[in-house]
């Protein structure tokens, strides 16, 4: 019964995290979006902003890392849920890992720029993930982005 809660909370929450990618999408933003939750309830938000800020750190994590530890008034996220619609970049799992996020969960894989496939271990030892939450849903996002841009 547990297990099928947290599928429920892990849909729920990705849900939100793809609002967030719908509105990356609408500013011509590679759509990724993510949301950081803290007992239940989201605390920070954040979308790719790099075409916007002409600045390519200013992914999805890195925004709601920032916003999350704000709102927190630390850098330690060590009781934290990251959700984001695609698996982090190396660079997102660095900062990810020195923020202790507890649990990640993301929802398509990335094969070409991907953590897992370039730096498995960039995340905190104590860190969980769970990867393919709603993983068809947030493909497709992307698929329609890049193929809209050819």
């Amino acid at each position: 019964m547990e297990e099928i809660q947290q599928v429920q909370q892990d849909e729920y929450f990705m849900r939100q995290a793809l609002l967030d990618a719908r509105a990356a999408f609408a500013e011509d933003e590679i759509p990724i979006g993510a949301v950081i939750v803290c007992q239940g309830r989201v605390i920070a938000r954040g979308h790719n902003l790099t075409e916007r800020l002409t600045d390519v750190t200013a992914h999805a994590e890195m925004q709601a890392i920032t916003a999350a530890s704000t709102y927190l008034g630390g850098k330690y996220l060590t009781e934290c849920t990251l959700y984001v619609t695609v698996e982090p970049c190396v660079m997102c799992a660095g900062a990810i890992g020195w923020a202790q996020v507890a649990r990640v969960v993301y929802g398509a894989a990335d094969p070409k720029r991907g953590f897992r496939r370039f730096a498995p271990d960039a995340l905190h030892p104590r860190t969980t993930i769970q990867g393919g939450i709603l993983e068809e849903e947030c493909a497709a996002l992307m698929r329609e982005f890049f193929q809209k841009r050819r």
